[in-house]
């Protein structure tokens, strides 16, 4: 599942970066230009981008480099030599970011479904807790209004089962838009993560609640991608279902 082939780094995070937003990309050209301005004109603390490319074809990884090298100590691209599955990529994201001293992570998608406004509010609530979740299903929380009731659906009865399969407190099991504490990221081994796929994101809600890790969510609209193709479906979800079962079963 993982590449023999090293990933190689372009750009790099100074010493003075307070928050690392890290993001996994594939085929996000039509992206990454807009989402990476939206986020270095944010109001947060000391920010850095980290982007984890698994060497997408449209030439993203090109573009991430031509900003990298405007960006100097506050932008770092991370190629690696092909698809290895979004956990992964979120973890070796992570765990490039705290090899620096930033005290808070946030992960998103660069696909304008988590919208880049939110995320100072994200990271003010940090105060409240170790880890604020982006929630599609809390009070006040939605998503997309074009989507189409088979696709809702889908998203609800995904999140529904694995909330269930897994006992979590929280609403939004599946978020992919999150902030953390650096000591919530620590209070978990990342490398002992199981699933590379959909179910990352609710795998690391439940290792954190193991963990005893705080958290709260804050509502959003989740948006549909902008440019690109949703990666998201039925069996997808099934299968993420499954594996977590096994997870919580042998866990």
């Amino acid at each position: 599942m993982h590449s023999n082939q090293p990933t190689r780094i372009v750009g790099g995070l100074s010493e003075d970066i307070e928050t690392a937003i890290v993001i996994p990309t594939y085929n996000e050209a039509g992206n990454l230009p807009a989402m990476c301005h939206e986020l270095l004109a944010l109001d947060i603390p000391a920010p850095g981008i980290v982007i984890v490319d698994d060497n997408s074809p449209d030439g993203t990884g090109a573009i991430a480099d031509d900003i990298a090298s405007e960006q100097r100590g506050r932008f770092v691209v991370l190629h690696r030599a092909g698809k290895q599955g979004l956990g992964t990529a979120y973890v070796e994201g992570f765990q490039h970011a705290m090899r620096t001293r930033v005290s808070q992570v946030v992960q998103m998608d660069c696909d304008f479904s988590h919208p880049p406004a939110l995320v100072p509010v994200l990271l003010k609530r940090l105060v409240d807790a170790d880890v604020v979740v982006g929630s599609r299903y809390c009070e006040g929380g939605a998503v997309d209004p074009k989507w189409s009731n088979q696709r809702a659906m889908l998203s609800r009865y995904a999140n529904m089962g694995i909330k269930a399969v897994l006992s979590l407190q929280v609403q939004d099991a599946t978020s992919g838009f999150k902030a953390y504490r650096r000591t919530a990221l620590d209070a978990i081994d990342l490398n002992s993560l199981e699933i590379v796929g959909f179910g990352f994101q609710s795998e690391v809600a439940f290792r954190m609640q193991e963990a005893g890790v705080s958290s709260v969510e804050q509502p959003y609209t989740f948006m549909e991608r902008t440019t690109g193709q949703s990666k998201m479906s039925a069996g997808i979800a099934v299968e993420a279902l499954w594996r977590l079962a096994k997870l919580r079963l042998g866990g």
